[in-house]
This record gives structure tokens, C-alpha cells and sequence, in this order.
């Protein structure tokens, strides 16, 4: 029998290797970013054409190599970063993995122009499939030019992989947005296909968060600066009324590394406890500098999470920093001051405090506690207080004695009661349900969250938002089909001025959101147009709609994978659909359950949840113990 075991070719064993190393062209764009980080650039040019698929060019005027290094920089398990094992607990630098290079010439095609400062020429090298094709001397600038063509050209199956153009795009513009913040020292520009996305020149981190982010961070952040022998944590966080309701600006930086961290996000939001919403997000560009020895970076191949030999250390410093933060700079709720005009006309205000009032003020034991010395922490038992004890004694006693109901034993039986005795008819689309909504009593509103609404053999509890969900989502899939949204123009236009990254994901949104009834525009560099908005939207805060309707998707979070339309017809009807706490009328109300059974399927919200309960008589009976 012959011998099957046989090595791999280097070319196949590159590709394989690039396939762990080059996930998609963003991840060249960080491996090729690093690297001219590492040759000390203080100025670098990202060029991208085709979302990367054609070109991806990294320019930097760093140190540059020789013709030797050059040439080697391209083998597997080349690095000048590395030397001996220990090395690998020591890494202060952004690139150090020995495949980047190799990765990249085995799935795309390569040319490498690159001259040191000391010597009279470049070299230029051009890779094809991880063979050189050619190698000369040539003129050149100090520095180094890699530009990658053709990414995964060789690789047809990998390719058909690769996502639309503004879907790469928006990678690409993340890992740039990660890598710019952490150096704000060094001036970046990025130019897809010859329009400059961006041009960020030197300055300070506050400055190129700002230039990232937009100005309307500029008075929203607030300085986090806390040194250790330990550690050292330092950045920016933002106001609590800079908070949005989805994960957005959220950056960690280890060593001036981006990584990815529950652990500390979580952390930081406990910092932000009673000052935002459970349901908000602050935004944050936080700067942990540690001995590298105290940390692991190679637990995974993106290098994005990372290990600390004490996790509970760094957790109580982040939580710690950004509470100092916070308070030094009186972001806590105060009591404001100024005198409400409806207070000034109560009748206590207004009216004189005659002689008889204040003798009768005075004798009440509540006064006398407060004015007698020592006696501000003591509240007597026979003050005003104990008629509010008898009342609430009297109450008790009705319950559990007279009424015989809601004794001991009961509260036992129906505690232990199992949830299936009680039943939900959200299983059953309403041509099968039994049930017959009884219009002469009106539906009735309770904590401004749930509808009540009586049936012939029961209650409905109905879930207002959810509802409308619901509706709003049948609604917009009907654009699937090609039935655009009427939209009502509006008589002044809004601009919409967003960050470099949600404006490309708005230049990808705009078609399907044309036909969902808004009519947006591009108008110059990063800005829009809000021509109109959908008829039956209310005007007035469109700016703020579309902005968290970009939030929303961004951080889409399903474990199903979506297409992008239905991703933005589920993120509109979360945004446009009736939030707790609003109060509505009858007719809102009739109206809301008439179209929530109008509805192919009333039961469940678009994300499964039920949108209403059937509280039947007998499970009502059961509760009160007939």
C-alpha cells in the first residue's frame, strides 16, 4: 500500500492559514493599519475601491524596510516582533502575527513599494498567489505603499461569501474608527472609491472623538482619569443625557488594543446605575494601560478578546474611575430650585397664614418633633401618623377575617396554582378563536401600558406596544411585495447631519426606507435631507426618528439571520410603535385592537412575545376560590 500522508503545498497551506487570518477586507485593512502603526507612520492613507473586493492600499510614511525584509516580511511565521517564547506576554506592539502578510499574497494580488530613510532606493515586489512575480529597484517616498487587489481572487467559494458593498464597507469603517481612536496623535484619511470619507488630522483623543462621532458629543463627554501602580485608566464617557437606547459608541482599548469585554462593559454601566435607563446605553472610549504580563491576547485569532490575571481587579478600577468621573464633574440629579408658577397659586401659598392657622400648626405633635431639640430623628406614636396604622389595621383585618378570603391556606393554594390552569389564546389565529369582543364596553387603559377589553367568556389583556408592533410589521412587509408607503412631504425640510459610519449605512437604507415612506436625500459629505416622512407619522421629530432607527439596526440582535429589509422593517416597527407610559383615548384604543385582528397573525409581536392574554371565567373563579 502507498504511503497517503503527504505535506501541503505553501500555497494551500497559506490559504488555509488565510482563512483563520483574512475573514473578509476589513480584516487585511487592520492587519495592513497595524503594521504601518508598528513602522512608527505619523501619517497614514487607507485607499479603498469596491468595499475592498478590488483594492484595499495602506500608505504610511513610517521607517520603511530593506530589500531583504521586504522579501521576507512575505513568508509564513515572519515577524520582527518575536523572538523567543516569552516574547508572546510581552507584546507592546499592534501587528506581531507572522501570518498577515503570507495570508494576504495567497488570496490576493500584491504590491509592495517600501524605502528606509538611509537608503538612495525602494524596492518594489509584487506577489501573486504567494509567488513573486517580480522584485526591482525603483524611486520612491520613506515609507511603505501595500496595495492588495483582487482580495480572495484565487478563491472563488470564499468571494461568493463576501456581503454587498455597503455591508464590507461598514467593517472597514469600524476597524479604521477602532484603530484612529486609539492613535490620535497620527493624521488618517480614508478615500473609497476617490471621495475622501474621511480626513482626520492630529490632535487630541477628545478631538478625534469628535471627529469620529460628530460635535454633538463635543459638550457630552466627560474626562476619566484614574493612575495606579497597578493600572492606568484614562478617556472619555458621556453624559447620562448623551445615553441612547441601543449599544452604539462603546469602545475598550487594552494596551491601545481594541478588545471586546461583557466583563468590563458591565462594569461600567453599574457606574451609570439611577442615573440612566435600564434600557439605555452610555456612550464610552475608555483606555486600560497595563503591564503586558498581566494579560493573555492570543485566546483568540482576532485578538479582540483578551485575558486578565486578575479580572476583579480591573473591574472594581473601570466601575471605580468612571464613578469619580462622574461625580467630579456633578453629573448627578439635583434639585432644581426655580419656583413652578402652579405652585405659587395653591391655596397654602396664596392665601394668609392667620393667627388661628399657625396656633393650630404649632400643637400638632408633627411640629413639635421637628422644633424641640433632639428630637429630629423621632416620630411619636401618638402623632397624626397612627390614624394612617389604624386605617391600614381595620383594612387588613376585613381582608383576611370577614371576607374568608385570601387567608393563609388559600394564598398557599393559589400560589402553588400552575400557569397552565389559567389560559393564553395566542396560539390561535382569530378566525379559529372562540371568543367574541364585546363592543358596548369600552376598552379601559391600565398604567398606561396594558388594554382591557371584554369578551363573552373573558377578559383580554393586550400589550399596547407589542400590539402595535405587530401591526406596523404587517404593514411595512407589504412594501415586500412592491406597495410603497404613501408619504406626506414636509413644508420645511429637516438636515440630517450623522458620523461618517451611520451615513454609510443610511446611503445603503435609503431605497427601502423610500419605499417605507421616507424621502431622504443625500446633500454633501455625511449630510441628509429629510424631504418627507411616512402619512401616518407624526411630524416634528424626524431627526431624532431616523437617528434611532440607525441605532436600532446597527445593533440588530437575532440569532436568526435576517435580510437587511427585514431587519429595517422590524426596526421601524419597533421605533414608530406606541411606547409604555402613553396615554391614549377610547377611539386609539378601538382602533389599535380592530387592526391588531385585522392581522394575519395577532397573536405574537414580530420577536415571538405574546401581544395579548385570555383571562377566561373559570380561571378568574378558581382565583377567588369558587
Amino acid at each position: 500500500m502507498p504511503d497517503i500522508i503527504q505535506l501541503l503545498p505553501d500555497n494551500i497551506a497559506n490559504q488555509i492559514a488565510a482563512g483563520e487570518v483574512i475573514q473578509r477586507p476589513a480584516s487585511a485593512v487592520k492587519e495592513l493599519m497595524e503594521n504601518a502603526i508598528d513602522a512608527g507612520a505619523t501619517e497614514i492613507k487607507l485607499i479603498i475601491n469596491d468595499a475592498g473586493k478590488s483594492l484595499i492600499q495602506v500608505i504610511d510614511n513610517g521607517k520603511g524596510m530593506s530589500e531583504t525584509d521586504a522579501r521576507m516580511s512575505f513568508e509564513r511565521h515572519a515577524t520582527s516582533k518575536i523572538k523567543e517564547i516569552d516574547d508572546l506576554f510581552r507584546i507592546k506592539t499592534m501587528g506581531f502575527r507572522g501570518e498577515a502578510l503570507a495570508s494576504i499574497a495567497a488570496v490576493a494580488q500584491v504590491e509592495l513599494k517600501t524605502k528606509r530613510a538611509e537608503d538612495t532606493t525602494g524596492v518594489y515586489i509584487e506577489i501573486e498567489n504567494s509567488l513573486v512575480k517580480k522584485q526591482e529597484p525603483i524611486a520612491a517616498n520613506n515609507g511603505t505603499s501595500i496595495a492588495m487587489k483582487n482580495v480572495f481572487f484565487n478563491v472563488p467559494a470564499r468571494r461568493n461569501f463576501l456581503k454587498s458593498n455597503a455591508a464590507e464597507m461598514r467593517h472597514i469603517v469600524d476597524e479604521f474608527t477602532r484603530i484612529a481612536l486609539a492613535f490620535p496623535e497620527i493624521l488618517f484619511t480614508l478615500t473609497s472609491n476617490g471621495q475622501e470619507v474621511f480626513h482626520l488630522d492630529k490632535g487630541t483623543l477628545k478631538q478625534r472623538i469628535v471627529q469620529l462621532m460628530g460635535n454633538n458629543y463635543n459638550a457630552k463627554l466627560v474626562s476619566v482619569q484614574e493612575n495606579t501602580d497597578y493600572m492606568n485608566i484614562y478617556g472619555f464617557v458621556g453624559k447620562p443625557d448623551a445615553a441612547k437606547k441601543t449599544r452604539g459608541d462603546q469602545y475598550f482599548f487594552v494596551n491601545n488594543r481594541f478588545i471586546k469585554s461583557a466583563y468590563l462593559n458591565h462594569a461600567l454601566m453599574t457606574a451609570y446605575d439611577e442615573m440612566i435607563g435600564k434600557d439605555a446605553f452610555p456612550m464610552y472610549v475608555l483606555f486600560i494601560d497595563l503591564d503586558p504580563s498581566q494579560i493573555d491576547i492570543n485566546v483568540h485569532p482576532t485578538k479582540q478578546e483578551i485575558k486578565f490575571e486578575d479580572e476583579k481587579i480591573v473591574y472594581a478600577f473601570v466601575q471605580a474611575a468612571v464613578k469619580h468621573a462622574l461625580a467630579q464633574f456633578s453629573i448627578t440629579p439635583t434639585l432644581d430650585f426655580d419656583l413652578d408658577p402652579t405652585i405659587q397659586k395653591l391655596d397654602a401659598v396664596s392665601k394668609p397664614f392667620t393667627e388661628e392657622k399657625k396656633s393650630a400648626t404649632a400643637s400638632s405633635s408633627l411640629y413639635q418633633t421637628f422644633t424641640q431639640k433632639n428630637q429630629a430623628h423621632k416620630i411619636e406614636s401618638k402623632s397624626e401618623l397612627k390614624h394612617w396604622r389604624d386605617l391600614y389595621q381595620i383594612a387588613e383585618k376585613k381582608l383576611t377575617d370577614d371576607s374568608g378570603q385570601l387567608t393563609g391556606s388559600q394564598k398557599q393554594e393559589v400560589g402553588s396554582q400552575k400557569s397552565e390552569e389559567y389560559v393564553i389564546e395566542n396560539v390561535v389565529s382569530p378566525k379559529q378563536s372562540l371568543f367574541t369582543i364585546i363592543e358596548e364596553y369600552k376598552p379601559v387603559q391600565l398604567l398606561n401600558t396594558y388594554i382591557i377589553v371584554q369578551t363573552n367568556r373573558s377578559f383580554l389583556l393586550i400589550n399596547q406596544q407589542g400590539t402595535h408592533e405587530r401591526v406596523l410589521y404587517e404593514r411595512f412587509a407589504v412594501t415586500a411585495q412592491g406597495k410603497t408607503i404613501a408619504s406626506q412631504k414636509s413644508l420645511f425640510p429637516s438636515t440630517l447631519q450623522l458620523s461618517s459610519q451611520d451615513a454609510v449605512m443610511l446611503r445603503e437604507l435609503i431605497g427601502d426606507l423610500n419605499q417605507l415612506g421616507y424621502l431622504i436625500e443625500p446633500f454633501g459629505n455625511n449630510a441628509f435631507v429629510i424631504q418627507g416622512t411616512p402619512a401616518d407619522v407624526e411630524q416634528g421629530n424626524e431627526k431624532a426618528a431616523i437617528e434611532n432607527l440607525l441605532e436600532q439596526y446597527k445593533h440588530f440582535s437575532s440569532e436568526v439571520k435576517f435580510s437587511k429589509r427585514e431587519k429595517l422593517i422590524r426596526s421601524l416597527a419597533w421605533q414608530q410603535s406606541i411606547k409604555p407610559g402613553k396615554t391614549l383615548t377610547n377611539k386609539e384604543m378601538e382602533n389599535l385592537i380592530a387592526d391588531l385582528f385585522n392581522c394575519t397573525q395577532p397573536n405574537v409581536t414580530p420577536d415571538g412575545n405574546p401581544t395579548y392574554m385570555e383571562f377566561k371565567e373559570d380561571y378568574l373563579n378558581k382565583l377567588f376560590g369558587k
